[in-house]
């Protein structure tokens, strides 16, 4: 899988994703690390990649848009913000959430649950 790892979250997910075999980039490896949300989801979009990131306001882009692309994974204020915990959890969770991550969705981590929401977001 594709992934572009926004600010919020560490470079070191990016990292683990890689050494897990997946294409994972930091927003710092395109010096976007102070881009506006809007030229990180654009980027996403055109190289088809999954945005990882902490930033709610994604939620907003991914309904605004009303396509099915990027899909987005949001790790919710309620989860730990340690790199290590976020990546393995990704990394557990990736085989299950994988044909909603290449369908297109938007999925929180939460630090109970995570919820999967399938787009386009409509209405």
């Amino acid at each position: 899988m594709r992934f572009l790892v926004d600010n919020p979250v560490s470079p070191l997910v990016a990292e683990m994703l890689r050494k897990a075999g997946h294409d994972a980039v930091h927003v710092r490896d395109y010096a976007l690390q102070s881009a506006a949300d809007i030229i990180i989801f654009e980027r996403a979009s055109k190289e088809n990649r999954i945005i990882i990131s902490a930033d709610t306001d994604f939620g907003f882009l991914v309904a605004r848009s009303k396509k099915r692309k990027p899909s987005v994974v949001i790790f919710h204020h309620s989860f730990p913000h340690r790199p290590q915990q976020q990546g393995k959890l990704l990394l557990d969770n990736l085989t299950q959430l994988s044909t909603a991550l290449e369908q297109g969705s938007f999925i929180v981590f939460e630090s109970r649950r995570i919820r999967i929401r399938t787009l386009p977001i409509m209405g």
